[in-house]
């Protein structure tokens, strides 16, 4: 018989895994060290966490159910995928609730020791589906997952409970064994993790080992597989966030500009982690606040940009509702403030922890008045860092706030980044008024016409700022109809010429032809997925991607009219599609799915294929 250490394993070019499980199985926890593991082995990436809103739903209940799905493979990686290779379900409920997620013939490892009545009942099921024929489909693997991960750990110190917990460990040493990764980067991660725990590391360490073990010594499996290492350009590379990495780009934006950051939000889901995170790195001079509420944050944040620093605040869906008087009073007063909005399910509380791009017009246009202000949408985790670092540029340099779209799936979501060198950071210029000569607060740079900014206590440069209309050069209250004329439109000439210090995007694909797809935001991987894909397979269609939604970039009018049809996919009912529409009067098609989820590449290539063929 063959040894299973030495067993063939078939290569794989890209391969898509799900852990799913109660709240309290430690799911994410589970996929984010599979997702390191498998960083650390060179895959191209990238993640979908998803659970639930609930801090601890029902343990056993569908809507309890947390999950945790990575795309890994040696090529480019542009989004979590659709359909799931291999899944691994902790319960009859994460079964239940990710057999529709499956490709046909993927592969189903479940814990049999929870396929209990109790836990069946729960669940919605008659009858055990391992009896009934239900997953003919599907090559499962049913493996007492709890009993082997307590007989593991039966000379551990550890109440039954304890033990139980580790079986998250079991299950990823098992899927471990199954795509040939090292054991080694989790180790010593649950070694630091536990480091005053020593019991507890041991126990979680055994777990892992016995789950990798008892793949490697059972014949189990028909197959074992192995994705090769991507080819990537050298350098240094970690792991990262979407959350994570606007806080790495907010505070080398603060270095590079040599202003103090200061950060203020009240806690919001799934906004949260941006202010865990910038509070570690109070060794950079960032000043944390948490607010007692969204609107305290804002005014405290543009509170900070009236003293000279880099005023900024985050929230999502609702909280930027909150926030829309302190806006418009920052939009009037001029000054420097970058607001994160993470996008998540709506409206009113929605559902918390899913995402969707349904703040968009929100960003353009909620606030009373004609206040325009800079739009950047963020493409993916890694872009989240350059999106941050951008907006405080364009906040600096123009006198203005700048909204920084990004959404529960970059937020959550994980890739491989190229840690850049801040050498190759673009400078950020900052220019104060100086105290010599006459001083007028509303006198304006001749090519960005932003105003002057003046540090308040600065002897001759005292003002006065609030949110009665400015006159002209002067900022004196003014209501004089013709100088409110002249104001509104140098705000908004303003904002239009940013266009010209942000880089324009570049199509990907002919400048001409049948079809052009634009995208905005997190639609970025799935559309570039799509567009490869039909390119490959000679249709002729191409991509423009929005970066800055406002203002828009000079060459989009342009590449509408060179295209036959042009699809607007969008995680909302069409908000950029009503966008384009309106100041292009171009007849784009839109392309909408709101499930709280990214846009999937098969659905949204069946479309665009049956408008070719029409």
């Amino acid at each position: 018989m063959e040894d299973a250490k030495t067993r063939s394993r078939k290569e794989l070019e890209h391969v898509i895994v799900r852990f799913a499980g109660d709240s309290g199985d430690g799911i994410q926890l589970t996929g984010k060290q599979f997702t390191r593991t498998t960083a650390i082995a060179r895959n191209e990436l990238n993640t979908l966490p998803d659970f639930p809103a609930e801090i601890r739903a029902p343990a056993g209940t569908l809507h309890g159910v947390s999950s945790f799905q990575i795309h890994f493979g040696r090529e480019h990686i542009h989004t979590p995928g659709d359909k799931v290779d291999v899944l691994v379900a902790m319960n009859p409920a994460a079964l239940k609730t990710n057999l529709r997620h499956l490709r046909d013939n993927a592969i189903i490892i479940l814990n049999v020791d929870a396929f209990t009545e109790k836990n069946l009942r729960l669940a919605g099921y008659e009858k055990n589906p391992l009896e009934t024929g239900e997953l003919s489909a599907y090559q499962v693997y049913p493996i007492a997952i709890t009993t082997y991960t307590l007989k593991a750990l039966e000379d551990v110190e550890l109440s039954h409970k304890e033990k139980e917990r580790c079986k998250n460990f079991f299950a990823l040493g098992v899927v471990y064994w199954l795509f040939d990764r090292p054991l080694e980067p989790t180790i010593e991660w649950i070694q630091a993790k536990f480091a005053r725990n020593a019991v507890l590391a041991e126990a979680n360490v055994r777990a892992l080992k016995a789950g990798r073990n008892f793949a490697e010594s059972t014949e189990l499996f028909h197959s074992a597989f192995r994705v090769l290492p991507a080819e990537i350009p050298p350098g240094l590379y970690r792991n990262i966030t979407g959350n994570e990495a606007l806080v790495l780009g907010l505070i080398s934006a603060g270095e590079k500009s040599g202003l103090s950051l200061y950060y203020a939000s009240y806690p919001i889901t799934p906004a949260s982690d941006v202010l865990h995170m910038i509070s570690l790195y109070k060794n950079f001079g960032v000043i944390t606040f948490q607010a007692e509420d969204e609107i305290s944050a804002i005014g405290s944040a543009l509170g900070a940009s009236f003293a000279g620093k880099i005023g900024v605040t985050a929230t999502s869906g609702p909280g930027l509702s909150l926030k829309t008087e302190f806006v418009g009073l920052a939009v009037m007063m001029e000054l420097p403030l970058v607001i994160l909005d993470i996008q998540r399910a709506g409206p009113s509380t929605g559902m918390p922890t899913k995402t969707e791009q349904a703040d968009l017009l929100m960003a353009m246009y909620g606030r009373h008045g004609e206040a325009p202000l800079p739009v950047v949408a963020a493409c993916s985790p890694s872009d989240c860092f350059y999106a941050a670092y951008e907006a405080v540029q364009v906040a600096l340099r123009f006198m203005t706030p700048v909204v920084v779209l990004s959404d529960g799936f970059l937020a959550n979501g994980s890739e491989p980044w190229r840690i850049p060198d801040p050498n190759d950071l673009p400078p950020i210029q900052v220019k104060f008024a100086e105290p010599n000569g006459p001083f007028y607060p509303y006198q304006r740079d001749p090519v960005t016409l932003a105003r002057n900014w003046a540090i308040p206590g600065t002897p001759g440069l005292e003002h006065r700022l609030g949110g009665l209309e400015k006159e002209d050069l002067t900022g004196n209250v003014s209501y004089d109809p013709e100088n409110h004329d002249k104001m509104v439109r140098l705000r908004a000439e303003k904002i239009d010429r940013v266009r010209n210090f942000v880089a324009e995007p570049e199509i990907v694909g002919p400048e001409e032809g049948e079809l052009l797809l634009v995208s905005w935001g997190s639609t970025h991987g799935t559309v570039l997925t799509v567009v490869e894909q039909l390119q490959k397979e000679g249709h002729a269609v191409s991509m423009y991607h929005l970066r800055w939604i406002n203002p828009l970039p000079e060459k989009l009018g342009t590449y509408l009219k060179r295209f036959r049809r042009v699809v607007i996919p969008e995680i909302n009912l069409g908000q950029l599609a009503s966008l384009i529409r309106n100041k292009y009067l171009v007849d784009a098609i839109p392309f909408n799915r709101v499930r709280g989820l990214p846009l999937q590449v098969s659905e949204l290539t069946e479309f665009v294929k049956s408008l070719l063929e029409e």
